[in-house]
């Protein structure tokens, strides 16, 4: 499977193109705008979230609500497009109209994207590099990775995300299965599991506001029913785990990530770091514990898939950063072209997405390409070989 994504921040709408998802996947276009809603709430967002209503547009490669095997087409519309015609519109405007818009921006943001992509691709007006940077794109990757997660639900497997840590407050969450961390997240305003560390973390956004400042933070990503074998230790660029690194620290802002105890992993002797087998009837092999967060030699053990990225504050800030015009070379203030203090908690959607699509694609590349009714047998008969082994 593989998918691209076009589209501007204020550009008429986001697209995205998914080519190999099985044929026979039910698939409504309320699967995806639930993932999409998700994204778009959390405490410490911007004005942005308040004139969108992000929603899909199924237009290809579906038909009465199961794929065909075909491309999917899925589109959402930017409904904040109305406003930036002018500015944005893709037909070549007069010079009288150029004039009545805002002047170019020149003045990079540190932390951003501006400077680098406009020293790329040659652009001294850096709203050419800005709209397609911005965070904006992850909407539609929400949408395709909610594509991925309705695969992996008919192959018997969970995915899920919640937030670790915000601004320094640590959360430490108790919970017995997947579905109740569900819960407890998607009642939380910053996706946290810790009602206690919850409050500290909303008490944390608004002093960074008040401040004008921005948090990061650490979200998490378990995905629980995976078999084992999933991924490769023959060629290094079929490593799941390092397929899924890579998705993590493609989403805006995200600077790091770590498998099971990770980075703990540098302090420990190795008895304390790797996991014991064990095997009984009823389960086949297993860990005894999950230190390793479900991979060895990247492929998966069997074991819930435990995986965290850390995400930087958000860049643009109420005290602007000093920064230089590329035009003039003279000193300013970087500008505010968003409001959000704390991105986390959408964060943690976009990172479940991406983990989602991963392993799905794993699956389907492993298991069978063209039908969910031949994937899902030849998981099974994996899943039964793996416990006789």
């Amino acid at each position: 499977m593989r998918y691209l994504t076009a589209g501007e921040s204020h550009g008429p709408q986001l697209t995205a193109i998914v080519e190999g998802v099985p044929s026979g996947l039910k698939l409504l276009d309320q699967d995806i705008n639930e993932d999409l809603a998700r994204r778009q709430k959390g405490y410490g967002r911007g004005r942005r979230m308040q004139i969108e209503k992000d929603q899909v547009q199924l237009l290809s490669g579906i038909r009465h609500g199961v794929t065909l095997g075909s491309p999917l087409a899925l589109v959402v519309e930017n409904k904040d497009w109305t406003h930036w015609t002018k500015i944005m519109g893709a037909a070549p405007i007069s010079e009288e109209e150029e004039k009545e818009m805002k002047r170019q921006i020149s003045r990079p943001r540190p932390g951003h994207a501006d400077l680098n992509g406009a020293i790329k691709y040659g652009h001294r007006d850096m709203r050419n590099v800005l709209e397609r940077s911005s965070a904006r794109e992850t909407t539609v990757r929400v949408a395709v990775g909610a594509v991925a997660r309705k695969i992996l639900s008919e192959c018997g497997i969970k995915v899920t995300a919640h937030v670790r840590e915000i601004g320094g407050v640590k959360a430490n969450p108790s919970f017995e299965t997947i579905e109740e961390l569900n819960q407890l997240t998607e009642n939380s305003p910053v996706r946290c599991a810790d009602e206690e560390a919850s409050l500290k973390m909303m008490k944390a956004i608004d002093e960074a506001k008040e401040n004008g400042d921005s948090i990061g933070g650490i979200v998490e990503v378990i995905v629980e029913g995976m078999p084992p074998g999933v991924g490769s230790y023959v060629h290094y660029d079929r490593k799941l785990d390092a397929k899924i690194a890579a998705a993590i620290v493609s989403i805006n802002a995200f600077k790091g990530v770590e498998f099971g105890i990770g980075f703990e992993a540098a302090e420990k002797p190795g008895s304390e770091v790797h996991d014991e087998i064990a095997w009984s009837e009823e389960l086949g092999y297993y860990r005894k514990t999950n230190r390793l967060g479900g991979f060895e030699g990247g492929m998966t053990t069997g074991m819930p898939l435990i995986i965290r990225g850390v995400m930087k504050p958000i860049p643009t800030l109420y005290k602007p950063l000093q920064s230089v015009d590329i035009e003039t070379k003279e000193t300013f203030s970087a500008s505010i072209e968003r409001s959000d203090s704390c991105a986390v908690p959408a964060a943690s959607v976009v990172a479940e997405a991406v983990v989602a699509w991963e392993t799905a694609k794993a699956l389907v590349e492993q298991f069978g390409v063209d039908r969910m009714d031949l994937i899902q047998e030849n998981i099974r008969k994996m899943r039964d070989y793996a416990r006789g082994f």
